[in-house]
């Protein structure tokens, strides 16, 4: 049995999800206007568009600075976008600022997996199989456990696979996708720097470069 879908419900999606009109509307008919349901479709859409748009340059965007705890805590953080106009709109900004926040408060050590080095992938990977050996585990399930412990570690440590802080249900990888669907265009975080008073400080930085000059 299908609902009927009000104005005030499309009107309550697009709010929580920054979709356009018509895609709320149509979510909300396809889902029987069920209010979750269509925000989950309209995400699962605008990870699809997200991905679609990966390859293309981002050769603007901008460089943002927070400080947190009464100035304990300092975050810098640069996120590429395509052109300037993107990158001056409050929804752009209001992510930057997002992002920054959650450096500060997550610690990453990286932006994602392809930046953690072979030095530490192989101490982790070296303490982990030495665990599981260590507590009688039988050695051809070894692997299996060293790959589940790896991929707790990336979601602990690399900034894109960590809970986003404002809504853990979200990766920040999930975060950042759905703003380039909303905006159209592509996004990237190219580096940051976490600096906390009296302790050591983390400098991460995209692996591959944030543009093609030619």
């Amino acid at each position: 049995m299908s609902a009927t879908v009000t104005a005030g419900m499309v009107k309550e999606l697009r709010e929580r999800t920054g979709a356009g009109m018509m895609d709320c509307k149509k979510a909300l008919v396809e889902t029987g206007g069920d209010l979750e349901a269509a925000i989950d479709a309209l995400r699962k859409k605008g990870l699809a568009s997200a991905a679609k748009k990966a390859g293309r340059a981002t050769s603007d965007g901008l460089v943002i600075s927070y400080i947190h705890g009464g100035g304990k805590i300092g975050v810098l953080l640069e996120i590429n976008c395509e052109t300037d106009f993107v990158a001056r709109t409050d929804d752009f900004q209001q992510l930057a600022h997002d992002l920054s926040l959650h450096v500060a408060a997550s610690q990453p050590r990286f932006i994602g997996r392809d930046e953690v080095t072979d030095d530490v992938l192989e101490r982790e990977k070296r303490i982990h199989r030495e665990q599981a050996l260590e507590s009688g585990k039988p050695e051809q399930i070894v692997e299996r456990i060293v790959e589940g412990r790896m991929s707790k570690f990336f979601a602990e440590n690399c900034l894109l696979e960590q809970p986003f802080v404002k809504d853990t249900g979200r990766t920040v990888e999930e975060v950042l996708k759905e703003a380039i669907a909303k905006l159209g265009e592509n996004m990237r975080i190219c580096r940051f720097a976490r600096f906390q008073l009296g302790g050591d400080s983390t400098v991460a930085m995209a692996s591959a470069p944030a543009a093609d000059p030619s």
